[in-house]
């Protein structure tokens, strides 16, 4: 198995580590966070330095992925990209085997799929994407880079979200519109 490096230690990094632990593609080489948890472990994987040492790190390791969550804004994972990519590192697509991808659908790179999303036919997802357990995304909708489709989440058939959304748990959007920025929790989206 190729090793990976995980960018950011909170709470949706255990997530994606369940994720990469059940897809059995990738084993965790260790976690960048900040200066003060180098040492620490998260679920049994170790802290192995700060965003400074992530050029030094490429000469070990070639993959990551960005495991810190968006809610209020998508600038941290933006920024982590760009120097990801501009450092050479290869950001994988990630697929939870629990989840069910259609295979006339696109998912660009960096981007998860947690487990039991639904992503139906001719559905496109842009890059650096976190689509989250249990959302559905319908025919032919357009999830475009640097959005979050929060838990249980409904976009429907047809619809884009655009690029930088958060897109709250349990939303539910109306077919064929378009929906950008912050949609809160819940939300019916017409």
């Amino acid at each position: 198995m190729k090793e990976i490096l995980l960018i950011g230690g909170g709470g949706h990094c255990k997530s994606v580590i369940d994720v990469i632990e059940q897809e059995k593609k990738y084993k965790i080489a260790g976690i960048i966070d900040n200066e003060k948890q180098v040492g620490d472990k998260i679920l049994g994987y170790p802290v192995i330095g700060c965003d400074d040492d992530l050029e030094e790190l490429y000469k070990a390791y070639k993959i990551a992925f960005i495991t810190v969550g968006q809610i209020k804004s998508p600038n941290i994972r933006i920024r982590l990209f760009k120097i990801l990519k501009e450092i050479g590192y290869t950001l994988p697509t990630i697929i939870s085997p629990l989840s069910y991808v259609s295979r006339y659908a696109s998912v660009g790179e960096g981007t998860i799929i947690m487990h039991h999303a639904l992503i139906n036919a001719s559905v496109k997802i842009g890059q650096n994407c976190i689509i989250n357990t249990k959302a559905l995304v319908e025919h032919d909708a357009v999830i475009e880079n640097n959005c979050h489709i929060s838990t249980g989440a409904v976009v429907n058939g047809g619809t884009i979200v655009k690029e930088n959304s958060f897109y709250g748990s349990n939303a539910t959007s109306k077919e064929y519109i378009e929906v950008s920025g912050f949609i809160k929790a819940g939300s019916i989206v017409k």
